[in-house]
């Protein structure tokens, strides 16, 4: 097949079945039943579905808090989303501009926006851009009472319009 005068379709097709016949040869794999190669297969996985009660923390007076908190995140603007991942619960538009991770005593929130960004008068904020994390962005803040989530929300609105702005 090496000197074709002209490729079409029946010639590929040729050499298509000849290079796969020495890629059996070249490449053996072991012996499988068909049953555990099937559980391997990826479409086979499930992906996990998480709720509000998968987190540890998040009840009593964390999960008043929470729900507090998620009212005000969904009314920012209609496209936000909220995706229960296994450590944390992300609120996104585009992409994550804000991750909650439920703590026992609070609610320890990323914002997706570089710490240099970040208008922070009350100096809640903590630059995280250099400590490993769940969560998306630079910036951690923690939520411990009702009193807070105005300022916090200042915050919040921050990272979604520096995304709003990006995209």
């Amino acid at each position: 097949m090496r000197h074709v005068e002209e490729w079409n379709e029946e010639n590929i097709q040729i050499r298509a079945h000849e290079l796969a016949e020495k890629a059996k040869e070249v490449w053996k794999y072991p012996y499988l039943p068909v049953d555990i190669l099937e559980a391997y297969k990826s479409s086979d996985i499930e992906n996990p579905e998480y709720t509000l009660e998968h987190y540890e923390y998040l009840k009593d007076d964390i999960l008043t808090l929470y729900y507090a908190l998620r009212k005000r995140i969904m009314n920012t603007d209609p496209s936000v989303k909220e995706e229960m991942k296994k450590l944390y619960i992300a609120f996104k538009a585009y992409t994550n501009f804000v991750d909650i991770v439920p703590q026992k005593s609070r609610l320890r929130l990323s914002l997706n926006i570089a710490f240099p960004d970040i208008l922070d008068p009350k100096g809640l904020c903590k630059d995280v851009s250099e400590v490993g994390r769940w969560g998306n962005g630079d910036v951690e803040v923690g939520l411990y009472n009702l009193n807070e989530i105005d300022d916090v929300m200042d915050l919040i609105q921050q990272a979604f319009d520096k995304q709003m702005e990006d995209y």
